[in-house]
């Protein structure tokens, strides 16, 4: 079943993959008969005088109307397998989870022998991997059906599908690995997959220059992620996760020299390994291109931020549990950088008028409220949130896309309001998804993220009382720029031209059905799991497939109402309340206070617009001096030193000498005449004066 679960997506991209080539093959031909007939036509218009000057020779073959049958087949396909593998996913999490079946590992091939190097190609399934295998599974499974209904008229569907499948694929191999190189494998395939779908409409630039601004800052993450494999190897002889975390207590007073500085081993790989985390999870530095990951299509705006590659750094943090657990230093700054995530990203979140931007900086800064129950030492709730964010994030990114939709591709939210009207049921679908993220009471996100912040607060990781203050205040940002977005778009007069709100209008059932059933997650994920997912990690839940030292009371100090006030658990239900109230008396009662505090705090808000000026600074410390350095490499380096004094100096040397020597030879008999004539003069001369010599 496991099986079938992993290998079911990556058979339909292969499937979906083929349909593409035979489509775009198709459209190929298609496009030669276009080329002959407008030729011929434009020939016979130009004799009579009317030649069509409006055909675009430059037109790509891909973009020509293709096959509608392939198209529906690659949906048909991808769709299907996903909606097996999330039927499966389910059936494994209830008998693994909730059920009392023991964790498994399936061997599905021996992988890599080589000395003492073993990593075989396995998969782990326990209560982690199962709780994963549902959130990917159902998300991709809603995302590839939105899909049908959303790029119904881009031309290159099976090619869009199929990388869905791949992406999907990657991260089930993620999730199951059994061993750090496996995981590594899954890790660099969701990159490439992101990279192939972010950069989908590879014609527009900026689509292919946020392709490549992700590729590219995740593989400073990735730097440090295979450095820590490394030094995991080099510690513990191994790969595989069971004889490493068997190994941890032997290693925890192991010291190595790096850069100079003697450090605890441990302390090391975790950070390591957590450098890897910030880049895939987007956190603080390393955050950059999460929000430019929005020029891809909406439907993998979901995709990424609610199921596949942003929570890869969640898990990993989760599934190395006892390393992280020895390694109280590195727990400290997991800790830090996700508060400092969460309040960074609610901030910048305030003042975005990109629909989609808004949604993105609000998953930066949850992925940051993750973190911060992984550093507190409560991987359950860090998890917890993980679950519960995938419905609402996905919930909330869809129900965009369907406002997207209605409104002919407008993503500002400034021209949009009263599309209640217009569209009810995509802005009820995404008042659910509001109010689950705000953390309203009974729904999923009030479990999951009121149980991190109280977890920062009781929790003994140094840096816990900073990380409640930013938890606390980030969810009082969260409420404001959630609601702030719902009333933007859906309440008050429309700000839309005439034209596009009169014609604005519900999207199709195919990508409605999405929306409602997230929707139902969204609910349902909260209160019936709660109290298995807030369990102790050797209950029947878990099943040890997280840990918790014997020093880490965290998560019963949760429960304990001394160490534990009151008010702490209704912070965040007033953070929230207090959001939303701000949020209605500036878009609703007094629209135009908004405006005023931008005029009074120019420096503020043009602060908070440009992202903390992030993208600046890194262009002048990195971009700009490493494209300064490559252009002088080039001019100087490769241009006048290598090929000028190389090949390029050699061959313009014998150019110039065989261009002077070539001019000797005139055609002129006279000239050569002469020639000999100096010659026998100048060999008289020579024997006569040789001659006196002797």
């Amino acid at each position: 079943m496991a099986q079938a679960i992993v290998f079911l997506p990556l058979l339909g991209f292969i499937i979906a993959g083929i349909a593409s080539l035979l489509a775009h093959k198709a459209a190929s031909q298609k496009e030669v008969l276009a080329f002959g007939n407008a030729d011929h036509s434009t020939h016979a218009g130009a004799a009579h005088g009317h030649a069509d000057h409006g055909h675009d020779d430059h037109h790509a073959p891909e973009a020509s109307p293709h096959s509608e049958g392939i198209s529906r087949f690659a949906e048909v396909v991808t769709t299907g397998f996903l909606g097996i593998a999330c039927a499966l996913s389910w059936v494994v999490f209830a008998q693994v989870a909730l059920g009392s079946g023991a964790p498994m590992r399936i061997l599905v091939a021996d992988w890599i022998h080589v000395g003492a190097f073993e990593a075989d190609w396995a998969l782990r399934v326990d209560t982690l991997t199962a709780v994963m295998l549902v959130v990917v599974t159902s998300v991709s499974c809603l995302v590839h059906l939105y899909s049908i209904g959303y790029m119904h008229e881009d031309p290159a569907r099976p090619r869009f599908m199929a990388y869905l499948s791949l992406f999907t694929f990657a991260m089930l191999m993620l999730v199951t690995s059994d061993n750090l190189v496996q995981m590594f494998f899954g890790w660099e395939g969701v990159g490439l997959a992101s990279y192939l779908l972010i950069g989908f409409w590879f014609k527009k630039k900026s689509a292919n220059d946020a392709a490549m601004k992700a590729f590219i800052v995740n593989r400073v993450g990735d730097f440090g992620f295979a450095l820590g494999i490394f030094l995991v190897f080099w510690l513990f002889g191994a790969v595989n996760f069971d004889p490493v975390f068997a190994g941890v207590a032997g290693h925890q007073k192991t010291i190595v020299s790096f850069l100079g500085y003697q450090v605890p081993a441990l302390e090391l790989a975790a950070c390591l390994l957590f450098m890897g985390a910030m880049g895939k999870s987007a956190q603080f530095l390393l955050h950059t291109w999460l929000p430019d990951a929005m020029e891809g299509p909406t439907p993998v705006s979901a995709l990424i931020h609610a199921a596949t590659m942003v929570t890869a750094g969640v898990f990993m943090v989760a599934r190395l549990s006892p390393i992280f657990e020895a390694a109280p230093f590195a727990q400290s700054v997991v800790l830090i950088i996700g508060a400092i995530t969460a309040f960074f990203a609610a901030t910048v979140g305030l003042v975005q008028n990109d629909i989609k931007r808004v949604i993105a900086y609000s998953t930066c800064s949850q992925l940051g409220y993750m973190f911060v129950a992984l550093g507190a030492g409560v991987y359950q709730a860090g998890i917890y949130h993980l679950f519960t964010h995938a419905f609402f994030k996905a919930l909330l990114f869809l129900g965009a896309g369907s406002v997207i939709h209605a409104m002919h591709h407008e993503q500002d939210i400034r021209k949009m309001g009263g599309l209640m009207k217009k569209i009810p049921f995509t802005a009820t679908m995404m008042l659910i998804g509001t109010i689950a993220l705000t953390g309203f009471p009974f729904t999923a996100g009030f479990y999951s993220k009121d149980a991190i912040i109280e977890a920062a607060y009781v929790a003994h990781t140094p840096g816990h009382v900073f990380a409640f203050a930013a938890t606390v205040l980030a969810a009082f940002m969260t409420s404001f720029y959630s609601w702030r977005l719902w009333f933007m778009t859906f309440a008050g007069k429309t700000r839309a031209d005439h034209h596009t709100y009169d014609h604005a209008h519900e999207s199709p059932l195919v990508m409605l059905v999405p929306l409602g059933l997230l929707a139902a997650g969204a609910i349902l994920a909260g209160f019936p799991l709660v109290h298995a997912f807030l369990s102790d990690a050797n209950g029947p839940f878990w099943k040890n497939a997280l840990f918790t030292g014997a020093a880490n009371h965290t998560l019963h100090d949760m429960h304990d109402h001394a160490k534990l006030p009151a008010w702490v658990p209704w912070t965040p239900f007033v953070m929230m309340v207090a959001g939303f109230v701000l949020a209605w008396l500036f878009y609703i009662k007094w629209p135009s206070i908004p405006g005023q505090i931008a005029e009074r705090h120019p420096a503020l808000y043009r602060f908070l617009l440009n992202k903390w000026y992030f993208d600046e600074l890194y262009d002048a410390i990195f971009v700009r001096p490493a494209r300064a350095l490559g252009h002088f490499l080039w001019k100087k380096g490769d241009g006048w030193l290598i090929d000028g004094f190389g090949p390029d100096g050699i061959s313009a040397a014998v150019l110039r000498i065989t261009g002077r020597v070539v001019k000797l030879q005139t055609g002129y008999v006279y000239h050569y005449a002469f020639a000999m004539l100096l010659g026998v003069a100048g060999f008289v001369t020579w024997y006569l004066f040789a001659g006196g010599a002797h």
